[in-house]
């Protein structure tokens, strides 16, 4: 990008910044890590340029104001969680309706792959496992498998396994977002075959009612990990104004942070899993879960993210 059209594109932002009189820390940490993004780029591609040195005092004013607003460790959390994240997954949004849509096209067609094909459900989901869940339909509980496990260890491994999922789906957005795209293809398939074994033996229902619990936490986050992947592998195929080094290194520590924003719902996933997935609860209770789980996932990283967005604009 030429020094006039970077210059052009950012002044009315930088003139913000420079005559804000707000000492909000939030407020002040989210302009700083804008305007150090944008030193960065100064440095890198006009070293010598006077609005290099502008941006440099700029942000040594603005770090001196952090430093005296500075509150402890826990106030930074808050503001990650409260503010930073949501601000930074609204700029993937679009990334995460192409991620849900391939997930779901892929689940659709799991569905209807083992609808037509008796094989299919073995293939992807393996001998092992059709088989001990056939097993466990005669004994009259199909969903047994939850409880066949000491419920610590249970959650350890699942909570590190869908974690490890969750990154490896992130980090192939290195392949030019092909990898993501593979991961969910794969995830979104292996889900609507799983349904659809449930349904062929008319306990659709309550599969839904059992797996779901914990299910609608891990699977929205699994898709939202491809949107983080995507947004990796987008700043490599669509670099637009910045070099493609310099868009891919935004877009590895945009999609970073949304991985590791992940990490607490994986968590509360395990915990559903390993310790109330198991219990017999009325399906009023089972869905109530459920229903506050889609809730959040909708209103953190759709709703929340928007209406944030809104009121930090200037």
């Amino acid at each position: 990008m030429r020094e006039a059209l970077f210059v052009k594109r950012n002044t009315d932002k930088w003139r913000t910044i420079e005559q804000a009189t707000t000492r909000n820390p939030d407020e002040l940490t989210e302009r700083y890590v804008e305007l150090t993004d944008d030193l960065s780029y100064a440095r890198t591609f006009y070293p010598d340029s006077n609005v290099t040195r502008y941006l440099n005092g700029l942000a040594a004013q603005m770090h001196r104001g952090l430093m005296q607003n500075r509150r402890d460790d826990r106030s930074r959390f808050i503001t990650f969680w409260k503010y930073e994240l949501p601000l930074l997954f609204r700029q993937s949004h679009r990334l995460l309706a192409v991620s849900a849509a391939v997930f779901l096209a892929a689940g659709i067609l799991g569905w209807l792959s083992a609808a037509h094909d008796n094989t299919f459900v073995r293939l992807i989901l393996g001998d092992q496992y059709v088989n001990m869940t056939l097993e466990n339909i005669k004994k009259g509980d199909p969903l047994g498998v939850y409880n066949s496990r000491d419920q610590g260890s249970m959650f350890v491994q699942i909570t590190l396994n869908n974690i490890y999922v969750a990154f490896r789906t992130f980090i192939f957005g290195l392949f030019a977002s092909f990898g993501t795209m593979a991961m969910l293809f794969y995830n979104g398939v292996m889900l609507g075959s799983f349904q659809y074994f449930f349904y062929e033996r008319g306990l659709l229902l309550d599969s839904v009612l059992k797996i779901w619990i914990h299910g609608t936490l891990e699977i929205s986050a699994i898709v939202i990990a491809g949107c983080a992947g995507l947004t990796v592998g987008n700043s490599l195929l669509f670099p637009g104004t910045y070099s493609r080094l310099e868009s891919f290194k935004r877009g590895v520590k945009q999609g970073l942070k949304i991985a590791i924003g992940l990490v607490p719902i994986f968590i509360m996933a395990g915990f559903l899993e390993s310790f109330v997935t198991r219990l017999t609860l009325p399906p009023v209770a089972s869905g109530a879960i459920i229903l506050v789980s889609a809730t959040f996932i909708v209103w953190y990283f759709i709703l929340y993210p928007i209406s944030l967005n809104r009121t930090v604009q200037p």
